[in-house]
């Protein structure tokens, strides 16, 4: 390796840009990740991904980075708190006549944010070191490939994965995106999180509505609020339609009663800002939005990933937990035939809800 080019400088300089780039917290990592691969398979096996065919498909990659990006040897991970202050998510949680909203997705897409953040830092890495041989080059990832995010936070010392899965970190709490940087130069790599701080605390396994967290640290997504409303594409099972709520996208309770959380810090990334007052909306103007106004509501937020049919399906399932009322039902019964059988059928089961003895 030509003396030219000092590994602990770079990484240095990397910690530099990318601090000054609104990352709150960067690292470096190795790629192994071979003690991981026990509890992934056996979390597959299981069935806990759901209609998540794409984990397994390329689970591969997601065990050896190498894969996914030739001769990769390290990994940079960098976390950016996105909470925004003042949401009163409890609040609306307890008042069924609003919808909730995952606070992630209160703002723009972070998908594009921190891409966008991370391509450029890997950009002045890349033109930093051009002139090196052999030649080092820095890719950029944001929850947009098999990388196994949490587990390379943890390696790296971002956190400790708490037992809701999420990694946790002492003084930020749980209300961060990831983000990765891979690459072929052997940077100096920091220690890994050895200690859980999770101790004898199971909040966020006793919280959780449809008990989705079925032991420490492993989660059947089939269960979870989050997936049912996002990820799953389908009829949601009537079993968790009543724990569902009035969460319409997503769900933080985990979050929001874990002890960690309680004095971790808020953002004041201005692309995590709330949007169109989406921190406490009403269920029956959202439900009553046509599918233009709703990719006009979503247009650069996460949120537009979902799709109308199940925007409807999951506001009929929060009407259907509300206190109702006529303007409620009538909504609802307007709303019939509009969309498809998946949504009527979600409908159907609202309005008996409000109108049942």
């Amino acid at each position: 390796m030509p003396s030219k080019w000092d590994p602990a400088e770079v990484k240095s300089r990397i910690l530099r840009e990318g601090a000054a780039l609104g990352f709150d917290k960067l690292a470096v990592t190795d790629t192994d990740l071979s003690d991981q691969e026990p509890h992934v398979l056996a979390w597959l096996a299981n069935g806990f991904a759901g209609e998540m065919s794409y984990l397994e498909r390329h689970v591969e990659k997601r065990l050896r980075p190498a894969l996914l990006e030739q001769n990769t040897c390290r990994i940079i991970t960098a976390r950016m708190q996105y909470l925004p202050a003042d949401t009163q998510p409890l609040q609306v949680l307890e008042n069924s006549s609003q919808a909730y909203i995952s606070r992630y997705a209160l703002g723009r897409d972070y998908h594009k944010v921190l891409r966008r953040r991370l391509a450029k830092l890997a950009e002045q890495i890349n033109i930093t070191l051009a002139s090196s041989a052999p030649p080092f080059s820095f890719r950029a990832f944001t929850d947009s490939a098999p990388v196994l995010e949490k587990a390379l936070g943890e390696k790296s010392g971002l956190g400790w994965i708490g037992k809701h899965t999420l990694l946790l970190d002492k003084e930020a709490g749980s209300w961060f995106f990831l983000g990765e940087i891979y690459t072929n130069a052997p940077l100096p790599i920091d220690d890994a999180a050895t200690e859980d701080s999770c101790g004898r605390c199971s909040a966020c396994m006793t919280v959780c509505p449809t008990e989705a967290i079925v032991s420490p640290k492993r989660l059947d997504a089939r269960r979870c609020i989050s997936y049912l409303t996002i990820e799953n594409r389908s009829s949601i099972p009537v079993e968790f339609r009543k724990a569902i709520g009035n969460r319409i996208y997503g769900c933080d309770d985990c979050q929001l009663f874990c002890p960690w959380n309680r004095e971790s810090p808020t953002t004041t990334e201005a692309d995590f800002a709330v949007r169109h007052g989406l921190d406490n909306p009403s269920l029956i103007d959202l439900f009553q939005l046509t599918e233009s106004e709703f990719l006009a509501l979503t247009e650069g937020s996460a949120m537009r990933r979902i799709g109308y049919a199940q925007w409807q399906r999951n506001l009929a399932v929060g009407l259907g937990n509300s206190e109702g009322g006529p303007e409620a039902v009538q909504a609802l019964t307007q709303a019939l035939g509009n969309v498809n059988d998946m949504v009527d059928e979600h409908i159907q089961w609202a309005i008996a809800q409000l109108t049942s003895p």
